[in-house]
């Protein structure tokens, strides 16, 4: 009989519960039960015969799956669910048919593009730092942006003691009141376009995320959601095909 065993980091991660340096944290707390037996480093588990509890939680296999793009909007927080009630984009993909989470963030009055999967491998490969993803922004602000801003934002601005990556930042619209940019930024930071328009002087009217490593938002319409396609996959993993995406 084959063995399907492999190490129950790795299940943690591929179910999409958490990274696999979380899933040692947790394992080590003792708060991970396989079989009813409380877990230790370096266990094997088969993700679909062994029962697996998290936290008190049952923890399900990915038998199939699933990349999806959703439209974000305003008023959302980009959470499965949320203990002070406010209204999650869970609720938003409630018909995909399976449970995905949120590969990043979007912070509650910002809105766009948001790639949600069940792939825990996927998202961690995504969002690590060290692959610095390109995102894109279309950022109102209130008043006029003069040259000397664009350079900065585009430099780096310190934040928590540490410079932001250089970016691509140009205005594409200039009105008495307020001006339009684009932001192409590298890395992701809490709340970082908001605080580096803060930091010279700038309010942040809207935010919208517009793409993310080529793959753009488009026409779809606030609150929907549609499967990512095999040529957006590819911008996003580097692979020609994925099980579970839904082609052209």
């Amino acid at each position: 009989m084959k063995d399907n065993k492999i190490r129950l980091q790795k299940a943690l991660s591929e179910s999409g519960t958490c990274s696999r340096r979380k899933a040692e944290e947790l394992i080590a707390e003792g708060r991970v039960r396989v079989n009813g037996r409380i877990a230790q480093i370096g266990d094997k588990v088969d993700p679909v015969r062994d029962k697996i509890v998290v936290s008190g939680k049952r923890v399900i296999a990915v038998k199939e799956k699933v990349y999806i793009m959703l439209h974000k909007p305003r008023g959302f927080v980009t959470t499965m669910n949320d203990e002070q009630d406010r209204k999650c984009v869970a609720s938003l993909v409630e018909d995909v048919g399976t449970r995905v989470f949120p590969v990043g963030r979007l912070d509650r009055n910002s809105e766009g593009l948001l790639i949600m999967t069940n792939d825990g491998n996927f998202a961690n490969k995504l969002t690590h730092p060290s692959s610095h993803v390109n995102k894109t922004y279309r950022v109102t602000v209130n008043g006029e942006v003069d040259d000397e801003m664009v350079n900065r934002l585009a430099t780096g601005i310190m934040l928590d003691g540490k410079m932001t990556l250089p970016c691509d930042v140009f205005v594409i619209d200039r009105k008495a009141d307020r001006t339009v940019m684009i932001f192409t930024i590298h890395e992701g930071r809490n709340r970082q376009i908001r605080r580096m328009c803060e930091a010279v002087g700038l309010s942040v009217i809207r935010l919208k995320r517009t793409e993310i490593a080529g793959v753009k938002l488009g026409m779809l319409p606030q609150g929907k959601w549609r499967p990512l396609n095999e040529r957006e996959m590819r911008h996003l993993t580097g692979i020609s095909s994925s099980k579970g995406v839904i082609n052209d």
